[in-house]
């Protein structure tokens, strides 16, 4: 009998036994879980720290409601989805369907920022009103030139989660852009020189090779060469302003010639513009101002096009 009751005490030990073992194994493994949990996961809790110029900035993984008061356009090539940009963007012809809808929003109108409740902000380092505006969101700051236009590119697609979508598209256009300077070489010659000037009609401009306007594409991409005139000049500093009366000059065998289309065009009667080879012999390409003032892949991409039908199909 005694044996008998033993036994019975005994099984009853393992059962309760095993079932703290079993209870103790699910306790370890949750706690092993908590570790792992989404709110540690970035995919799964929606967000990642962005590392700006201004330190680290938790961001959203995914943002929904971006305002770019800059970068806008880098923003849009990559898909981004906006609520608000700057005045300048807005009024650029290549941009005009893409941001129907979209309100104009600058850094002096924090409410009007408010009301489109973004969960990111893209802002330019020389905008007032940073702080306030990382009270709103949080806001991401780039300094305009820090960067070149394809860092920059990849720069947006880190911030956006899209960086692989970034650097495809940054191979794919440096291989056609040199493609296209080599071709044109082969037609003209290798030391072919191409001025970009720029004019509002008053004042004229040249520019050096990371001012926009197409700069990046002819003298990093293409590989184009400028006059001497132009490297001594307005290389450093970007650009270099200019009398009508020195155009001839700082005129390579093509211009490139950025104004608004619809302005005065007084200064092409003038026997100045027209005696500059370049402009007797046709090998002016026109773009306009306002859809040439950056450098995101929109833009390039439109140029990249203008350029080789002009140095292409000409002679």
């Amino acid at each position: 009998m005694k044996n008998k009751l033993l036994l019975a005490m005994l099984l009853v030990l393992m059962v309760i036994s095993s079932a703290c073992g079993s209870q103790a194994s699910t306790n370890e493994f949750a706690s092993s879980q908590k570790g792992s949990s989404p709110a540690a996961d970035p995919k799964e809790s929606g967000t990642i720290t962005y590392q700006s110029e201004r330190g680290a900035v938790e961001i959203p993984a995914n943002p929904k409601r971006i305002v770019a008061l800059t970068n806008a356009p880098n923003v849009l090539a990559l898909g981004g989805t906006l609520v608000g940009v700057d005045q300048w963007t807005k009024n650029n012809p290549l941009f005009t369907k893409r941001l129907e809808g979209i309100e104009v929003v600058s850094d002096a109108d924090l409410e009007k920022i408010t009301a489109q409740n973004p969960d990111l902000i893209i802002a330019g380092a020389e905008l007032k009103n940073l702080d306030q505006l990382s009270k709103i969101a949080p806001t991401v700051v780039y300094t305009w030139g820090k960067r070149d236009y394809l860092a920059q590119q990849l720069e947006i697609g880190k911030l956006l989660n899209k960086e692989k979508e970034a650097q495809a598209w940054i191979g794919d256009f440096k291989q056609r852009a040199e493609a296209a300077g080599k071709e044109i070489k082969a037609k003209l010659g290798d030391n072919v020189t191409v001025s970009v000037f720029e004019t509002n009609t008053k004042d004229f401009y040249v520019f050096g090779d990371k001012w926009a306007r197409g700069t990046e594409i002819l003298y990093q991409a293409m590989g184009l060469s400028m006059p001497d005139k132009i490297k001594s000049d307005a290389l450093g500093p970007g650009f270099y302003k200019l009398s009508q009366e020195v155009l001839p000059q700082y005129a390579g065998d093509y211009i490139v010639l950025s104004r608004n289309l619809d302005a005065d065009a007084a200064f092409k009667d003038s026997a100045i513009w027209k005696n500059i080879p370049a402009v007797k012999n046709q090998r002016v390409i026109e773009i306009e101002t306002k859809a040439s003032s950056y450098s995101d892949p929109i833009t390039l991409e439109y140029l990249l096009g203008i350029f080789k039908k002009g140095f292409l199909s000409k002679e």
